[in-house]
């Protein structure tokens, strides 16, 4: 797939993204050279069917996705498209460069220190980016690839899995989001746009001093963007520095030609234009089969970027992610959720004074929406106090709807072992149990009423949330039956006969562990207990 890879690039190692200049060429080369990516030459439609194979592929575990055949495409500006590009864990391994065997709790802790140190971005005069520069009548959102992902979206959706830049004069920090945006015309995107998302507050700024939002949409960079684009950071933190961190360079930016904002020099498409506060001259935007996995509701009025300019690469690569995951069948975001926002969420809980703290969760199918949080506890309350501190973040308007905190004798990622935390730790009566609410909350959670959900009205949705204390409660008294504790000690085996246990175990004639009687003699208590596990 030589075709793929950057003039200025090389397939040597395991990471070229380091040695170059990132981009989506580079991320692609790295891709390639690792086995996780594959070219589909046949033709496909763009109506569903990329979607389907999209869903599923990551439901499989499967590569990126390079489609160079595309039904309407063939002879437009754009005529390739990427997708499931950080849908598997070995290429978000890939993409951190992290070692084969890393587990996902390392891979939480990799980034929640990897994001407690940002580089800034820089400044360049020229990039692949400006090889291409569209204006006035020629500008034409049709000659770049946008899928109808699902059978019930209301139209093409171009901002699936981009960066959508817009800047706050008033703290003079930039946001790069992922925000959803539909093809309305040739130079018209509809976009959902609500008050309490990061641009969101951009927005209300400008329509207070009655003016219009300049917005950069930047498609097709290194996969990095997006990864941080969908990351909820507190609204002090700027995501080009969170890239930075994770690339171990600076991201470089070029300025616009139409408006006052930056885009990476080697994106291979950047979109410029303004988004008008007018209620006036918003249009009909969705449905969209959004994050939580249902088909869409009905299409409303939104906001929507006036198209100034196009920049393009030659011959550029469109990017896109599918959305709304569901049990089986994942989307792309869903491992961002897992291990992105797990850490995002731990730094916020340290920022906030909560100490103790040996693991977060976002389990994945569900989007950000539960969180599981393992502690060493350390006084009566420690666990309301980690919800509150969840809560109360501005991360929590979309996410935390349900909190659960365990202590560290409880795998996290393991649902038997939340179970059995769940059955024999909760005792609802005693207040193990919170419902907080309502507070504010998703729009797009169908669980909430329809007309709770209606953010032009409200500006946001509503939720009762829900905190479970999985913990041994502090208010036992000491207890003779249990050697004067106020909990049971855990029954287990004891560690130096399951050593032997294991060391025998083909003598038992059960079943033989993969490896031999010498190697096992060799094996300390965790790779011991490994080797039972997978038996």
């Amino acid at each position: 797939m030589n075709k793929l890879v950057d003039p200025d690039s090389t397939m040597q190692g395991s990471s070229p993204q380091r040695q170059n200049t990132p981009s989506m060429r580079s991320w692609l080369a790295t891709l390639d050279s690792n086995n996780q990516l594959r070219q589909i030459d046949t033709l496909v439609d763009w109506n569903e069917e990329i979607g389907a194979i999209a869903r599923i592929n990551i439901a499989q575990q499967g590569p990126g996705l390079y489609f160079s055949n595309i039904r309407d495409y063939q002879d437009t500006i754009s005529t390739k498209f990427v997708t499931c590009g950080i849908s598997n864990k070995a290429q978000i391994r890939l993409m951190l460069d992290l070692d084969d065997g890393v587990t996902d709790k390392m891979i939480v802790r990799h980034l929640k220190e990897t994001y407690c140190n940002p580089i800034r971005p820089v400044t360049v005069d020229y990039g692949p980016v400006k090889e291409n520069i569209l204006t006035g009548e020629v500008i034409d959102l049709n000659q770049f690839p946008a899928p109808r992902w699902h059978a019930c979206d209301g139209g093409k959706f171009i901002d699936t899995f981009c960066g959508v830049i817009t800047h706050d004069p008033k703290t003079d920090r930039p946001n790069v989001g992922l925000y959803r945006g539909q093809v309305l015309s040739a130079n018209k995107i509809g976009k959902l746009l609500i008050p309490t998302q990061g641009w969101g507050a951009h927005f209300l700024n400008y329509r207070d001093s009655k003016g219009r939002m300049p917005v950069a949409i930047a498609y097709g960079w290194h996969d990095v963007m997006p990864f941080c684009a969908g990351s909820p950071f507190p609204k002090h933190v700027c995501e080009w520095d969170m890239m930075g961190a994770i690339l171990g360079k600076p991201v470089e930016l070029i300025d616009c030609e139409t408006i006052p904002l930056q885009v990476p020099a080697t994106a291979e498409i950047a979109v410029e234009g303004w988004i008008d506060p007018d209620p006036a001259t918003w249009e009909m935007e969705g449905p969209f089969a959004d994050y939580p996995g249902y088909l869409g509701g009905k299409p409303s009025r939104k906001p929507v970027v006036d198209v100034s300019c196009i920049t393009h690469r030659h011959d550029p690569i469109m990017r896109g992610a599918l959305e709304g995951a569901r049990p089986g069948f994942p989307s792309e975001d869903s491992l961002l959720c897992a291990y992105s926002w797990s850490a995002i969420a731990w730094n916020l809980l340290e920022a906030a004074g909560v100490s103790g703290i040996t693991d977060v969760w976002m389990p994945p199918v569900v989007t950000g929406t539960n969180i599981v949080v393992q502690v060493r506890k350390q006084y009566r309350g420690h666990a309301q106090q980690i919800g509150m501190a969840l809560w109360g973040t501005n991360v929590g308007q979309w996410f935390f709807k349900n909190v659960m905190v365990v202590e560290e004798d409880i795998d996290i990622r393991n649902p038997e072992a939340l179970e059995w935390a769940y059955g024999f730790r909760v005792n609802a009566g005693r207040g193990d149990v919170w419902l907080v609410g309502p507070t504010f909350g998703s729009v797009l959670d169908p669980s909430t009423l329809r007309e709770d959900r209606d953010a032009q009205t409200h500006g946001t949705g509503k939720w009762t949330r829900t905190l479970i204390d999985a913990t041994r409660s502090w208010e036992h008294q000491p207890n003779p039956d249990w050697d004067g504790n106020r909990w049971p000690a855990v029954n287990t085996i004891d560690p130096d006969l399951e050593h032997k246990i294991a060391a025998r175990w083909s003598a038992y004639g059960i079943g033989v562990p993969y490896l031999d009687d010498g190697q096992r003699e060799q094996l300390t208590l965790e790779e011991t207990r490994k080797i039972l596990n997978d038996l």
